[in-house]
């Protein structure tokens, strides 16, 4: 056998059982639960199940803006000190889910609208829930059979049901947002590739102010506001950093290098 074939196999062997340890290939979660998080900042230690929360299920009535900026929900799971009295006082999930109509769409279930007590805990149900479930599956199935596919993620291309109006998320709320004036909307440009061979980079501000307004990217994961102002490296992009801290964990994931890569090798 070839020397080098011979290190080939002997770094295949090896490096195989590493990768495991170290974490690097990841479970690939089902569609529904693309974007999914558990909240469980205090629900386990007060005796109750962790919250599930479907970022699908609310990206079709909201934007993301509207959550993370004006409704003022940490960008990581955990990030937000949220209790149930706060819900109860109208802020985090009680802004909305408080048995009202919201934004001319029809009210939302009120969210931690009693004190918990014993011998209520049984209507506490609606939102906690670990593991597979099979209703919220088929609610997911039903969504999506109604939307235009993507190959990634949760299987929704949500960019163009915006476009053809079969999503309209809503960004105001009121008594928490504010009015603002639209702001003139960059054109698009490219980025260059680092890796030969590779399609530019095309990244449009049109599109992803639709969902993010200019706040939710603006200080906080991007600081310059100009292009070239940021550096960054696709390992930090994995990372969670800059465009990670969406992609992967609720916009298309990055492994559909084509979304981005999308200008022609010239």
């Amino acid at each position: 056998m070839p020397r080098t074939l011979f290190l080939l196999l002997l770094l295949v062997i090896f490096a195989t059982p590493l990768a495991a340890e170290t974490g690097l290939k990841k479970k690939k979660p089902r569609p529904y639960e693309f974007g999914q998080v558990v909240i469980d900042k205090f629900s386990t230690r007060a005796g109750m199940t962790p919250v599930t929360f479907d970022h699908w299920l609310h990206r079709a009535s909201f934007t993301c803006r509207l959550c993370h900026v004006d409704i003022g929900f940490g960008m990581k799971a955990g990030a937000t000190e949220m209790t149930a009295a706060d819900n109860r006082a109208g802020v985090y999930c009680g802004a909305c889910h408080n048995g009202r109509a919201v934004g001319g769409r029809p009210p939302l279930f009120a969210a931690c609208n009693e004190p918990l007590k014993a011998e209520n805990q049984s209507r506490c149900q609606r939102c906690p829930s670990i593991g597979k479930n099979p209703e919220r599956e088929k609610a997911f199935a039903a969504f999506a059979a109604k939307m235009p596919r993507e190959r990634f993620g949760n299987g929704i291309d949500w960019e163009k049901a915006e476009a053809t109006g079969l999503v309209t998320p809503e960004n105001y709320l009121e008594g928490v947002s504010v009015r603002r004036a639209p702001l003139k909307t960059q054109q698009d440009f490219t980025l260059k590739s680092k890796v030969e061979g590779m399609p530019d980079i095309i990244f449009s501000h049109e599109k992803h102010t639709v969902w993010n307004g200019c706040e939710l990217c603006h200080p906080d994961i991007f600081l310059g506001i100009k292009k070239g102002a940021t550096t960054y490296s696709m390992i930090e992009l994995f990372e969670g950093k800059y465009c990670g801290a969406c992609h992967d964990n609720v916009a298309f994931p990055q492994t559909d290098c084509q979304r981005c890569h999308a200008k022609a090798v010239q």
